[in-house]
């Protein structure tokens, strides 16, 4: 079962609205007591249009008599749309198309929301970020490097594929797969301190959401410090995003995805990280900036055309 985040998440509730004839000069001391930036517009409980701060600026701005001027001659309209059900991704795809930062959000023929993409940027930065990420189409991997790690063990599988052999850079990409084993999660609980019973109890666990015991999210979350472990040379953390789109069962194999999106200068990467589950699909969404030192002289990394 995947929890990924819906426009019903992070949309700003409830919304300051007017009528299509109350003034712009009106509306727009309405913006200035709500500290908010736009305003929806309202007629016989149907949405008709919505006005953004800048729209009342401007009219307040070329007009001599703005507090004539109604509010159906500045706004927007269409008004693009959204369900509080559709997932965010979905809803930036739809800003996009209509070229707005910011949807009305409907549902059966009713008001209920508004998002903008400060919405995004405030509570799931990662979704609105991705968006704007991308590996340049010509750094494909060529080589296969294999970093050696103090061990390895027979459950686990991992690959990490570069475009160069002399360093890393955008393109670059490592996975680790593992299964979670009913021991791995005992052994996190008591190494970090998360006893919840979610977690550890199976009656308790039955009584929740999920219906079952679940495996605690940052021990998923690990597999990505594990995938960028297997990335040549040192890497250390600098941040980390994540987003926890589905819950990972007690037996489930999972794969961490590091892959370079981005070379920030001085060292550092930016990368996505995801984890996806048995069936390939995302159960973690995220970003993070690493740093990468050289390997001490005693590394062993192994570099090799990919055929």
């Amino acid at each position: 079962m995947s929890y990924p985040i819906r426009v019903a998440d992070v949309m700003s509730t409830p919304v300051v609205t007017a009528t299509p004839s109350e003034t712009v000069a009106d509306a727009a001391g309405t913006l200035l007591e709500e500290e908010i930036n736009s305003i929806v517009v309202v007629e016989d409980d149907e949405v008709v249009g919505i006005a953004t701060g800048t729209d009342l600026i401007r009219a307040l701005d070329r007009e001599e008599l703005p507090r004539e001027r109604s509010l159906d001659s500045v706004m927007s309209t269409p008004v693009a749309t959204t369900d509080p059900a559709a997932e965010l991704e979905d809803a930036l795809e739809t800003m996009h198309d209509h070229g707005v930062a910011r949807l009305v959000v409907v549902e059966d023929d009713r008001l209920v929301g508004l998002v903008s993409t400060d919405d995004v940027i405030r509570y799931a930065p990662q979704v609105f970020h991705r968006r704007t990420l991308a590996t340049d189409p010509e750094s494909r991997p060529q080589y296969r490097a294999r970093q050696e790690t103090e061990y390895e063990l027979a459950d686990w599988t991992f690959d990490c594929s570069t475009v160069s052999a002399d360093g890393l850079s955008v393109g670059d990409r490592a996975e680790f797969s593992k299964t979670i084993s009913e021991a791995d999660v005992r052994s996190f609980a008591t190494a970090s301190g998360d006893t919840n019973r979610l977690h550890l109890n199976e009656r308790y666990a039955g009584e929740t959401r999920f219906g079952r015991r679940i495996v605690h999210g940052t021990l998923v979350s690990g597999l990505i410090s594990a995938a960028l472990a297997r990335l040549p040379g040192v890497t250390i953390y600098v941040s980390q995003d994540l987003a926890f789109l589905g819950p990972v069962d007690l037996g489930e194999r999972v794969t961490a995805v590091c892959e370079i999106v981005g070379e920030i200068g001085d060292r550092k990467f930016e990368l996505t990280t995801d984890v996806l589950d048995a069936d390939g699909e995302r159960v973690l969404e995220g970003e993070a900036t690493v740093l990468v030192d050289d390997e001490p002289e005693t590394a062993t990394v192994e570099v090799e055309a990919i055929a």
